[in-house]
């Protein structure tokens, strides 16, 4: 059961690290989740504490991500329609072949987006880089909080190994 619930942490771990990058999934979040299963392996005892900063680190990263894409936006003049580009460019560019869709991908539907909304091709492309440096920055941030957490997990998986042998 141990050797399982090792292994479903370590799934969450990897899954919140691909959800940095998927707008679908928490990325944070679901590393959270993967330090409390290990949290309740018999090797492994993460203080109560340490589990509550965390949450509340990765339910503010949360909150942010939606936060800073709009802020990118509006700072450079975008509307809403400018970010629901964004988010389309990205899916867009996740399963399209092209190298480097994922950076592309949201950077062209944010101009998609931004010249449906309005003719003005200057205007749109600014909005369009706004929302573009928004996501940016965003995935960055969940990116390093879920890789922070993969090295918490990764070093109490690392100083309890004794008790599974």
């Amino acid at each position: 059961m141990e050797i399982f619930l090792v292994c479903l942490a370590l799934l969450l771990m990897l899954l919140g690290i691909i959800g940095s990058f998927l707008p679908i999934l928490p990325g944070p979040l679901t590393s959270w989740t993967g330090l409390l299963v290990l949290h309740f392996t018999e090797g492994v005892s993460l203080s109560l504490t340490f589990l509550i900063v965390t949450l509340l680190f990765a339910i503010f990263i949360y909150v942010l991500d939606y936060i800073i894409p709009a802020m990118g936006t509006k700072r450079f003049g975008g509307s809403k329609a400018g970010m629901i580009g964004t988010t389309l460019g990205l899916l867009i560019g996740l399963i399209s072949p092209i190298p480097f869709g994922i950076i592309i991908g949201p950077f062209i539907g944010a101009l998609i987006g931004e010249m449906l909304h309005r003719n003005d091709f200057n205007k749109a492309l600014k909005a369009a880089f706004g929302a573009f440096l928004g996501f940016i920055a965003s995935t960055f941030l969940k990116f390093i909080v879920a890789l922070i957490y993969l090295g918490c997990f990764i070093v109490e998986l690392s100083d309890h190994n004794s008790a599974w042998y």
